[in-house]
């Protein structure tokens, strides 16, 4: 009976490899995680250049983990700085455009696209109370009717688990924001 030390230590070596490889995905995710809150950030204060070189840069470091470590883009580390990605995105794109649409420049999954749409109406939340603070109807509108949308389309999907959370967590920030809508009409 012999044990086959070689064998085991090529095994050894392939998941300390895969270790160290990981390390360094969830570092580069969490970094692209970090620095997509702070794009969103920089828009919930209007400042559309410093959220835009964000998002640039977080897109950098999701492309970069996705060519370098193509093996380790399915870690919840990188999925979750995907979906903050998608957030940032989306809530980006409707304050410059009114529009949200398709992330164009990256791949990103149908789920990770709709956890982070489920996210956009708690920030549309965030962005009304401060449009109705400053008594900016017209933006606090615009902001319950993007959410309802958003609601609205989602409802149509048979989502489950993880997705559905996320979705009453969507349908709850309407409720919210429509409960903003209504306290501003009674300021007239």
């Amino acid at each position: 009976m012999t044990l086959q030390v070689t064998y085991l230590r090529g095994i050894k070596k392939e998941l300390l490899d895969y270790a160290e490889k990981r390390r360094a995905v969830i570092k580069l995710a969490d970094d692209a995680l970090h620095i997509s809150k702070r794009a969103i950030f920089a828009v919930h204060r209007d400042d559309m250049k410093e959220a835009k070189e964000k998002l640039a840069a977080a897109e950098a470091l999701l492309k970069q983990i996705a060519k370098k470590y193509v093996k380790l883009s399915e870690e919840g580390s990188v999925k979750a700085a995907q979906e903050e990605y998608v957030e940032a995105t989306l809530f980006y794109q409707f304050l410059t455009t009114k529009k949200i649409g398709k992330i164009m420049g990256m791949t990103i999954s149908s789920k990770v696209y709709i956890a982070g749409l489920c996210d956009v109406p708690g920030e549309l939340y965030r962005y009304a109370i401060k449009a109705a603070t400053a008594r900016d109807r017209e933006s606090v509108t615009a902001c319950a009717r993007m959410a309802q949308d958003i609601v609205g389309e989602l409802t149509e999907f048979n989502l489950t688990s993880y997705l559905r959370n996320k979705f009453d967590q969507a349908k709850a920030a309407v409720q919210k924001i429509e409960h903003v809508v209504y306290e501003l009409s009674l300021k007239d």
